[in-house]
């Protein structure tokens, strides 16, 4: 019996590896008879799992069931999912923290030591910096995701950074999590133009509209325009600064989303930037770190500027402290 079930549990590792297996292979694979695994097939049948069989080729398929039968991981895998579940627990999807919790404990009760252990140092290896962003109904997120997958048309009440609401219809494309928050990227139909859509701002109508063509994506690909898209919107303070440096040397240090750079040749170029306050604006040009010059740019920058350079001169006034021996 104890033979039995091992062999089995083995069998159901085979399937689970989204592969159609002749009776052949499988018996190769157990050693075992083809009638011994057709006999295993029925078991496993019995037992809820929806084992097909493949047309022409006498062989077997694991299908998707009504209900969740029990699932085999592997030890990569069983990892994975434990980490995965640990950042779903405080993550940006509202609503799924405490089921993702549960299911958490519930896998770690009957992970091995050793897993056990690559776990918690990998979690204690680990930090999140910074606050999670706004949290997203895991209604909305799964709505948009089917309206994505099945192509067709969605219409939302959206509610704009400013706090205008509106009513839009979409071709939505893909869902993208891009710094801590979910964006749509769909074809305006209203607009005529590709637009980005904070998913936390988005309420879905019911029901969706027709099916469309899919557009090929904006600029040739989705992450490139959401990056492109955020660093050039309309931030309440911006500027332009001439930075001392090519364009090619300049990339690296400016991450995506942060703004944009246009060469002007093989000593200059220039950097469009813009934030919430005048004093990110400030750290984000000065974390460039490269010598710049201020072309455009609003009063209250101008202010800040001068500000942080007050600051960091008084901090090396009396730099360094005379010594004792002094």
């Amino acid at each position: 019996m104890l033979e039995t079930s091992a062999r089995l549990l083995q069998l159901l590792a085979l399937l689970q590896t989204h592969r159609d297996w002749t009776g052949a292979e499988l018996a190769e694979r157990l050693r075992v008879t083809g009638r011994t695994v057709r006999r295993d097939v029925d078991r496993l049948r019995e037992l809820g799992y929806p084992v097909h069989a493949t047309q022409g080729t006498g062989g077997y398929r694991l299908g998707a069931g009504a209900a969740l039968p029990p699932l085999l991981l592997d030890d990569d895998e069983a990892v994975a999912v434990a980490v995965g579940l640990r950042s779903a627990s405080d993550g940006t999807v509202a609503g799924i923290e405490e089921s993702s919790l549960r299911a958490l404990t519930k896998l770690e009760q009957v992970l091995p030591s050793r897993l056990r252990h690559r776990v918690r140092t990998l979690r204690g290896a680990t930090i999140r910096v910074g606050t999670p962003g706004a949290a997203v109904e895991p209604d909305t997120l799964m709505a948009v995701a089917e309206a994505c997958q099945r192509h067709e048309r969605l219409r939302f009440d959206y509610r704009a950074h400013s706090g205008a609401a509106t009513i839009r219809t979409v071709e939505p494309h893909t869902l993208v999590h891009f710094s801590r928050h979910w964006y749509l990227v769909a074809w305006d139909v209203d607009r005529t133009d590709w637009r980005t859509f904070r998913a936390d701002r988005i309420t879905p109508r019911t029901p969706t509209g027709p099916r469309f063509d899919p557009r090929e994506p904006p600029e040739g690909d989705v992450a490139t325009y959401l990056s492109h898209q955020l660093s050039t919107r309309a931030w309440p303070y911006r500027a332009t600064v001439l930075l001392h440096a090519s364009a090619e040397t300049a990339t690296p240090n400016v991450w995506p989303g942060m703004g944009t750079l246009e060469p002007i040749d093989a000593n200059t170029c220039h950097l469009q930037v813009g934030a919430d306050t005048p004093d990110a604006l400030v750290w984000m040009i000065t974390a460039i770190d490269l010598d710049f010059t201020l072309l455009t740019g609003p009063p209250e920058l101008v202010t800040a500027l001068r500000s942080q350079a007050t600051r960091c001169h008084r901090a090396l006034t009396n730099y360094p402290p005379p010594s004792d021996d002094s």
